[in-house]
């Protein structure tokens, strides 16, 4: 069994400073000096997992190949490093609390008194050490920021681990504010963050500062002073033109070998070449393709965080910078279409749930079907495209999905339970990662070049499997199905230039050294409507 070391990574002054970019850093770091490493992310909100959460509140919803709805820095832990996710990756204080409280209904505590400690903090670290042997190093991320009354017993359990366990250390994030008219940076809210992380008993081994710019020898050596802290252990963490840069800069501070030192870790290798070339490729980018996105939760940028990303790595891939232009799918009602898509390459429809906005998708579709436009709808997308190809082409004008409409006659959608046994799965979504089997002499085959792919999945509606002779009798092609469920998976258009719809979140599985394939083939039919329209 290995000796697993611990980092736990902590934040202080605000929220949204980037615990989750750091901590898939420094992970991305570890294995490029050879260890192996797994990422847990301990939030203190009440919610069991953030699945029945607003994506305008929370931000994106990760799913994880066993079906586990997380948290969306778990989706950055995955794009950094080789890591792969799992139900144990993300513990909420309602799921520890509902364990807790489970466990004292069966008689677990033997008539004890229930407190937060030792019962609460010892799941909290029960939860931390379920995969203690298993890697090298695990990095544990507490959400939250220090002050917040429910991250308390997070930061209790971490400080009793620290005691109890000396292969262990304590990374604090924290801001250091550049003040425009002093025209200077400001260590103060760093000096009380680490001053009330220290009143809880946790003193931090390195502080990861955040600032606009990087900090000079004279921040450092101010926060060290007044952090109890030597200079090395005083990390600039400026803002960067892109995320993926953050492990290389960390590197150049000195992090890596620093964390080693303190974890008494000898590095194994180090082959963090291929992702500097890879960053060099992104500053490098020079032409520019412009990709619309509808969708009905635009306004928050976290809401699509990895669809986000994964154009982002397929624009790399093809030499391309992506340009997202965010469009309110409810706005297109109310607008010309060729005048708001007049210099989009490309239209794509994400996932979402509910029937806001639902007409101007189904508009937004239209429009790149006609006009010959790149299209991709995911999940929600491809129940827009479907209906819209059945009402418009196939021209029964009342297809719908019960999703919008439970009186609809023509249910192009169904409930889940419908068709299957929902028993089965053990709840009423298809979640995780599903195998999707691809007809050959597709496009969608072309682009996998396999019969068999595993995807996704996060939706509760399915393709009414009466309608697939409408659609393939009109000109669509149905291009994936699940085997185990004969259940449509992936449609795409005949006679179109690029058009396809898949039930599944391809974005979840995308990387940036190994980009997904369906992205990377949509970006590169986006360029090529480019330079069609130029021509």
């Amino acid at each position: 069994m290995l000796k697993t070391k611990y980092i736990f990574i902590t934040g202080g002054v605000l929220s949204a400073l980037g615990k989750g970019v750091a901590a898939a850093s420094i992970g991305n770091i570890l294995e490029s000096y050879g260890f192996t490493i797994s990422i847990l992310k301990l939030d203190p909100y009440l919610n069991v997992d953030p699945g029945t959460m607003s994506p305008f509140q929370h931000g994106e919803v990760f799913v994880t190949d066993d079906g586990a709805e997380t948290d969306l820095d778990l989706g950055h832990y995955e794009r950094f490093t080789t890591a792969k996710m799992s139900q144990e990756n993300n513990w909420t204080a309602g799921k520890i609390y509902n364990d807790v409280i489970q466990k004292e209904r069966r008689g677990d505590y033997l008539g004890k008194t229930v407190q937060v400690i030792p019962h609460v903090t010892d799941e909290i670290k029960s939860a931390i050490k379920v995969m203690h042997g298993k890697y090298d190093v695990i990095l544990v991320e507490i959400g939250g920021t220090v002050g917040d009354i429910e991250s308390l017993p997070f930061l209790e359990a971490i400080r009793q681990i620290g005691l109890e366990d000396n292969d262990s250390i304590y990374v604090h994030l924290t801001l250091v504010p550049f003040i425009k008219t002093a025209g200077e940076l400001k260590t103060k809210p760093t000096q009380h963050s680490v001053k009330a992380l220290r009143e809880i008993g946790i003193q931090p081994d390195i502080l990861l500062c955040r600032a606009e710019i990087p900090l000079n020898d004279d921040i450092k050596k101010k926060i060290a002073l007044f952090t109890n802290l030597k200079f090395d252990d005083v990390v600039s963490a400026p803002d960067v033109k892109t995320i993926y840069e953050i492990p290389l800069i960390f590197k150049k501070e000195g992090l890596g070998s620093n964390i080693l030192k303190k974890l008494n870790l000898q590095k194994k290798k180090d082959d963090s070449e291929i992702w500097a070339k890879w960053v060099n490729r992104v500053k490098n980018l020079k032409e520019e393709i412009v990709i619309s996105i509808v969708g009905k939760y635009i306004q928050l940028n976290d809401s699509y965080k990895s669809l986000y990303e994964a154009l982002f790595h397929a624009g790399v891939k093809n030499n391309l910078r992506v340009k997202l232009d965010l469009v309110e799918s409810e706005d297109l009602l109310k607008c010309d279409l060729s005048e708001r898509f007049k210099l989009s390459h490309a239209i794509l429809i994400p996932g979402g749930f509910g029937i806001r906005g639902i007409e101007g998708m189904i508009k937004a579709v239209e429009y790149s079907r006609i006009n010959r436009i790149p299209f991709l709808g995911i999940c929600l997308g491809m129940q827009v495209a479907s209906i819209e190809f059945i009402r418009n082409v196939a021209e029964i004008k009342d297809a719908d999905s019960v999703e919008f409409n439970k009186y609809a006659h023509n249910k192009v959608f169904l409930k889940l339970k419908e068709l299957i046994n929902i028993e089965e799965l053990g709840h009423n979504m298809r979640l995780g990662e599903y195998k999707c089997a691809l007809e050959k002499g597709t496009l969608c085959y072309s682009i996998y070049k396999t019969e068999k792919i595993f995807e996704r999945h996060r939706h509760r509606f399915e393709f009414n499997p009466k309608f697939e002779t409408v659609l393939e009798d009109n000109g669509m092609i149905i291009s994936g199905k699940n085997p185990e469920r004969n259940l449509v998976e992936m449609i795409e258009l005949k006679d179109h230039p690029w058009f396809i719809g898949c039930q599944f979140h391809p974005e979840f599985k995308s990387r940036p050294i190994n980009p997904h394939p369906l992205f990377v083939s949509f970006v590169k039919s986006a360029k090529k409507f480019k330079d069609r329209i130029k021509s």
